[in-house]
């Protein structure tokens, strides 16, 4: 889905702060929400795609004003509401008050029928598709052409992942495109590389 989450490659924010020796936890209450949202994917109760795409589905003011931690206890209580481990009345009155959830979700897909194998040095494009629900692929590269470099190992396709939709694992292709290809005119000399499901790729002749 193209979410206020995709911000990468997005332009006008500003700089990019950060704290070379940051803190991972800067309350307590961090440190309880992250062992929780460990535990429930130990314990099955739902999937890394799943939890990435309720924090998707987060309402975009919502989203923009929340904290790491924050975005991650929201999809994590919105996913036990939605698999009824937890209803959101008991959620609640354990909050004492009002606890906002992600939206609802979107019918996910399987994997592209007609799918393609490549091989380092292959040209390729990327697919502009257009998902409501869950998609592993950042907006900046759609459309784009760049060149295989590498090869992962087979995964649960997200689209399909984080929906329960029946779906065969399928590789990711780490693909190098040139920077001034994604933003011309507006970049630096240099190379990006993006690891893209299978699925997200068709041959560039």
């Amino acid at each position: 889905m193209d979410g206020m989450h995709d911000l990468g490659g997005k332009q006008g924010f500003g700089p990019v702060r950060y704290t070379p020796i940051a803190a991972v936890f800067h309350e307590r209450w961090e440190k309880r929400a992250n062992a929780l949202y460990s535990l429930a994917v130990k314990l099955g109760i739902f999937n890394m795609d799943e939890y990435r795409h309720a924090i998707e589905r987060m309402e975009p003011r919502h989203y923009l004003s929340a904290s790491y931690y924050e975005r991650s206890l929201t999809s994590r209580a919105t996913l036990c509401v939605e698999k009824g481990v937890v209803t959101r009345e008991e959620l609640e009155a354990r909050a004492g008050g009002r606890f906002p959830l992600a939206l609802p979700s979107a019918p996910g897909r399987s994997n592209v029928a007609r799918r393609e194998s490549f091989a380092p040095g292959d040209r390729v494009r990327v697919t502009t598709d257009q998902v409501p629900g869950h998609v592993r692929l950042p907006a900046y590269v759609r459309g784009k052409v760049g060149v295989v470099v590498g090869t992962s190992p087979a995964y649960p396709f997200p689209d399909a992942h984080a929906h329960g939709v029946a779906a065969v694992d399928e590789p990711t292709f780490d693909v190098r495109f040139d920077a001034n290809d994604l933003w011309p005119n507006a970049a630096d000399p240099a190379f990006v590389h993006v690891g893209i499901f299978q699925s997200y790729l068709e041959r560039e002749e």
